[in-house]
């Protein structure tokens, strides 16, 4: 998909999710949906019916971070909502340019972090590396291979996840709106288009959630697991951006003070 068709969709969901009231307007009478029509927006953000018409559809228009600003403010965008939009709409040339394996020095950081579950992630989201106590946690991370080998993958088409992770359709939404709105600028990589459609075709949620455009930035929180061996398990889920790697993640699973998750986790559940 290329940014312009991304981003008309993504205006079109997000005028379809605003109501009236939200912003002041009268609901009024003959609405086929409860969202904004787009003459509406266009009044919100003071342009013409014609131009936002024309955004909307994908045409190649150009439009300020001004105007977009005004646009995001009318369809009630958060920030992580307005940065994906400016991304959509003034994309950034070039590829994806990263590396295909976790740095040794970051390897090495994760290591470090034993006996909290830690793992590396690619600008797709591919796992580059994790340490012993993220095998552990989800022992299936060593036999992953190819376009498995990656967290969306893992959360949505593996069914042993859902066992896994306590409340996963919460956990599985808000790791989807962070990974579209982590991936806007990259949108037409031919991998990552691969692994979105793969996925739209073995899991139903995914399809259906993709298609609402949902984004949001990564916020710290806490995760349970149902672990078969060491039993309920809560970590603090946290994330680190590596000032030399910009496009790789260092996901780390924190024990909180007083609980002895990794403790058992550690003991009940080595590794040979």
């Amino acid at each position: 998909m290329d940014h312009r068709a991304e981003l008309a969709e993504f205006l079109r969901a997000r005028r379809d999710a605003v109501r009236p009231d939200q912003v002041g307007l009268p609901a009024g009478r003959g609405r086929r949906t409860p969202g904004l029509r787009r003459e509406e927006v266009a009044l919100l953000a003071g342009v013409s019916v014609t131009w936002y018409t024309w955004l909307e559809q994908g045409r190649r228009i150009n439009a300020s971070p001004d105007v977009l600003a005004a646009i995001g403010r009318a369809l009630r965008l958060d920030e992580a909502g307005q940065q994906h939009l400016l991304t959509l709409a003034r994309p950034a040339p070039g590829a994806v340019d990263a590396p295909t394996e976790a740095p040794s020095a970051l390897a090495r950081l994760i290591d470090s972090m034993e006996p909290a579950p830690a793992y590396v992630l690619g600008p797709r989201w591919e796992f580059l590396a994790w340490n012993r106590a993220e095998a552990r946690l989800y022992p299936r991370i060593d036999r992953l291979e190819g376009l498995e080998r990656n967290l969306l993958w893992v959360l949505f088409a593996d069914p042993s996840t859902r066992e896994l992770i306590v409340d996963w359709d919460i956990h599985a939404r808000q790791a989807l709106a962070e990974f579209r709105a982590t991936t806007s600028s990259t949108r037409g990589d031919p991998a990552l288009v691969e692994l979105v459609d793969q996925l739209c075709e073995v899991s139903d949620e995914f399809a259906q959630w993709w298609a609402e455009h949902d984004v949001a930035s990564f916020e710290t929180r806490l995760r349970r697991f149902r672990h078969p061996v060491a039993g309920e398990l809560t970590f603090e889920y946290q994330l680190l951006a590596p000032a030399e790697w910009p496009q790789l993640r260092v996901v780390c699973q924190l024990p909180l003070p007083g609980d002895d998750s990794a403790q058992r986790l550690a003991v009940r559940h080595p590794l040979v």
